[in-house]
């Protein structure tokens, strides 16, 4: 049984209000895999603003971020965290390189969950991120 749109948003509402007040970098991506909000510790990470991100797809995202491993082999989206959620609907953890804004490659480590309306009802994905030392290794 499909359920009302208005309960879809309102996870999604939900969501987005909880990651604004977190100092944590979050992004939320609808079903589609459609950006459709960061904050502002995410927007300090990526060095990019909502405003240049808002609406590209998970495709064009990444196209952006140029991800690599840990070895800097380029890593098709459904390999990484955010991919493996959308495609499984379920949590996934990783470590790599994404490209900010600035051209710079940082290393970042991310995890992600799926967020459902209802127990079978996807309606997106949230994924948080933070940024690792290099030393740290």
């Amino acid at each position: 049984m499909a359920r009302a749109p208005e309960q879809r948003n309102l996870t999604l509402i939900l969501a987005r209000s909880f990651a604004s007040q977190l100092a944590t970098a979050v992004f939320l991506l609808d079903v589609e895999g459609t950006v459709i909000y960061y904050n502002e510790a995410a927007e300090r990470l990526i060095g990019e603003p909502f405003v240049e991100g808002a609406g590209l797809r998970m495709d064009e995202w990444m196209a952006r971020r140029r991800p690599l491993d840990e070895e800097g082999n380029e890593v098709p989206v459904e390999s990484l965290p955010l991919g493996m959620t959308m495609l499984k609907r379920e949590p996934a953890y990783g470590v790599g390189r994404f490209r900010r804004g600035d051209g710079e490659y940082q290393r970042f480590a991310n995890v992600t969950f799926p967020l459902f309306a209802h127990t079978e009802d996807f309606v997106g994905v949230m994924a948080m991120a933070w940024h690792l030392d290099e030393d740290r290794r």
